[in-house]
């Protein structure tokens, strides 16, 4: 399948952070013909192959959403955030609740003629109802506490090689280590390839995935900040212009170096994404200190809209992004085999 097609597969599956069955079932379908498949009690999944100088690469597979509290007695849910949810969004959306089936619902709202002064601002996720047009008697048939909630699904093909979707954080990472594994096949090192859990919750999963695995380079795959007018230009990338190659005091040097040295070698276009202080905000914050500590970089997919059901990346960006990748590996392996 193309990148759009590979994309489409993978927004579409549900994974609200701690519930992440449905992707999890994708990807151990989708990954079989590259290596060995396992999962494990966080529900990362992992794809193993080769011998040798051992590469990690992480992309989170989870995504941000609501989870139901309770139902009221006129039939309204009600919910609390997993994750960043921007409140700003949430008045009017539609949402699906995944319970015994998907129930789709709105997001109630006030209509304006009705808004006194005080409450036309972003309201407080505990204060806000999904309208599922049930009573609560018919709603208690299908939902239940604790189910997850997210967004209408959406996948839009934009002009050129732009996609809209729910998800592409950090959907789209994960598309670009899939692309990558296909040029990884036959190379002369250990490669595997974690899809990790919970990561907008606290990178739950990537604390645990790397431990007993002997890994000699981890390297996470995630989403960073294009510019829109909104934005200040040194705080973002842009999109089509290449995977964000991170630079910070937590990410070795070496690797942010090494990748900027491929990327040019190989006519591959990049961004530098330079970060102070002591996180990225990122898998790569957890990575770098699991067990005696691994040599960690990271690579981002610059993407408009972060954490809204509209984010928006280039495809270009997610295809130059696994070259950069598979082209770093075999040259390293070659150096160290050498």
């Amino acid at each position: 399948m193309n990148t759009a097609e590979l994309l489409k597969k993978l927004t579409s599956a549900v994974g609200v952070s701690g519930a992440e069955d449905n992707i999890v079932n994708v990807l151990t379908d989708l990954l079989q013909e590259y290596g060995e498949v396992t999962v494990d009690s966080l529900n990362n999944v992992y794809c193993t192959f080769g011998e040798g100088y051992h590469f990690l690469l992480d992309a989170h597979t989870d995504e941000i959403g609501l989870i139901v509290k309770g139902i009221t007695d006129d039939g309204f849910i009600k919910v609390a955030s997993v994750g960043g949810v921007d409140k700003r969004m949430l008045l009017a959306s539609e949402v699906s609740i995944w319970g015994e089936k998907e129930v789709r619902g709105v997001i109630s709202t006030l209509p304006p003629h009705l808004q006194k002064d005080n409450e036309k601002k972003a309201v407080e996720i505990e204060d806000i109802s999904i309208d599922v047009g049930m009573t609560k008697e018919e709603a208690e048939q299908y939902i239940s506490a604790g189910n997850r909630v997210t967004f209408r699904r959406n996948f839009e093909e934009l002009i050129s090689t732009r996609i809209s979707a729910s998800a592409l954080d950090d959907r789209s990472g994960v598309a670009a280590i899939i692309l990558a594994l296909e040029e990884l096949k036959d190379v002369n090192a250990k490669i595997t390839a974690q899809f990790s859990t919970q990561e907008e919750v606290g990178h739950k999963g990537s604390i645990v995935g790397p431990f007993g695995r002997n890994v000699d380079e981890a390297i996470a795959f995630d989403v960073s900040f294009a510019y829109t007018p909104s934005c200040k230009k040194s705080d973002c990338g842009e999109l089509g212009k290449g995977p964000m190659i991170g630079i910070s005091p937590i990410i070795d040097k070496n690797i942010s170096e090494g990748l900027i040295r491929v990327a040019e070698k190989n006519n591959i276009p990049y961004q530098k994404e330079v970060m102070g202080g002591g996180h990225t905000g990122t898998n790569a914050d957890t990575m770098s200190v699991t067990e005696k500590g691994i040599k960690t970089g990271l690579i981002s997919i610059p993407e408009k809209y972060m954490h809204s059901p509209i984010e928006i990346v280039d495809t270009v960006d997610v295809e130059n992004t696994a070259k950069l990748i598979a082209a770093y590996i075999k040259e390293r392996a070659g150096e160290i085999n050498a």
